[in-house]
Parts: structure tokens; sequence; C-alpha cells
């Protein structure tokens, strides 16, 4: 089954990515999404070469965000898809079977497209205003979460959606209500002076109601 917390990396540089990413693997985060916007192709590659290594070593999962063709050419185990980047089922065309894709969403009709398509895990957000992200999508709150979760569950649709965009650490108890499978954080864990501490509480409150 797919972690319940995912890191969504930050940083200007290659220098910043890595030194985030690598303190976030050491407090335990088990899944990382590389998100290196605006860069040149070059960096871009350096940083995904050394970020895949990273994570072999921490045995977490490493999506690449919006580039299928670097996930593809580093052999990531998937990547991540923004509403405006390319289909779903094109890139599972060309990713096949093994490999893992995430795909953002805002609304049910986004999330239904999506698993049509195959994709395997859904990012649905924002919950609410965050600056790490241009172009926002419409705010869904705890209310829109519950609404499109109780959708999918009256439709019969299946698939672990995360929740995204300003999570704190006492919206996690009150968003897994809503039916979602976790989230995924970026600034919490970045900022963060306590990184192990804070990922274990996370983990605390996003199993809390797992039976093992």
């Amino acid at each position: 089954m797919y972690n319940k917390l995912q890191y969504i990396s930050q940083g200007k540089t290659i220098e910043e990515q890595l030194y985030n990413i690598h303190h976030a693997l050491d407090a335990g985060c088990d899944w990382v999404q590389m998100r290196f916007k605006n860069q040149t192709a070059k960096d871009t590659f350096a940083l995904a070469e050394a970020v895949k290594f990273l994570c072999e070593e921490y045995l977490a999962n490493f999506i690449v965000n919006d580039n299928l063709y670097l996930a593809q050419q580093i052999a990531a185990d998937g990547v991540h898809l923004g509403l405006t980047d390319m289909n779903i089922a094109e890139a599972r065309a060309i990713l096949g079977n093994t490999k893992i894709i995430g795909g953002t969403a805002n609304t049910f009709e986004d999330i239904e497209n999506h698993v049509k398509n195959g994709c395997d895990y859904i990012g649905l957000g924002p919950f609410r205003f965050t600056a790490t992200k241009e172009k926002l999508s419409p705010i869904l709150g705890l209310s829109g979460y519950f609404e499109i979760l109780q959708k999918m569950k009256k439709n019969k649709i299946s698939i672990p959606v995360y929740a995204i965009g300003g999570i704190n650490l006492k919206d996690i108890s009150p968003l897994m209500e809503t039916g979602i499978h976790g989230i995924a954080v970026s600034g919490m864990i970045t900022e963060s002076d306590e990184k192990k501490k804070l990922i274990q509480q996370l983990n605390e409150k996003l199993y809390a109601n797992v039976i093992v």
C-alpha cells in the first residue's frame, strides 16, 4: 500500500534541493516527489540523478514532478502529472504498468478522468492557500474533500487520495476523517527545525485509525 506521507521537495538550487531532501529522508520520509520548476534540463537531470541515489539509499519512493521523459530516463519509481501536463493515458503508454503515475485533481470530474486513464493515486487540492504553487486552483477546504470523497464512494471509485496545499499538523485528523488516504506536504517539513519529531507526529496522526 502507498505511504500516507509524501514530501514534495523545495529549493531554488540543486544544493538547496539536495539539502532539504536529504534531511527529509533522514528524518523518516519514505516518499519524495522532486519538484524543481523552471530550471535547465542539465540541472534538473543532475538533481534527479542525485535524488535517485539518495532515495535508493533510504529505500524511499522517488517520483518526478511533471517531467515524464526524465522519470523514464533515470528509471524513477514514477511521475506526478499536473492538470495541464501530459495526459495520464499517454503517460501510461510510455511508462508501462510497473511505474507509479500520480495526477493532480481539483474536482470529482478530474478524479474520474484520471482513474479512467490508469492513474495510481490522486493529489487533490489545494486544501488552503499555499505560496508554494503558482496558478492555484479553487481552494477546497474540509467540506470540499468531504464532498468529493463521498461522491467517489457513491460512484464506487477507489484510489488513494492525498490532500495537498498549506496543510498544518492540526489539520490532519479532520482531513483523515473525510476519507483521504494521506497528505502531500512541502513547506511544513522543509521549514521544520525538528523534522524527525514532526514526521513522527505526522505519521502518528496519519496512521491513528489503521488496523494492523
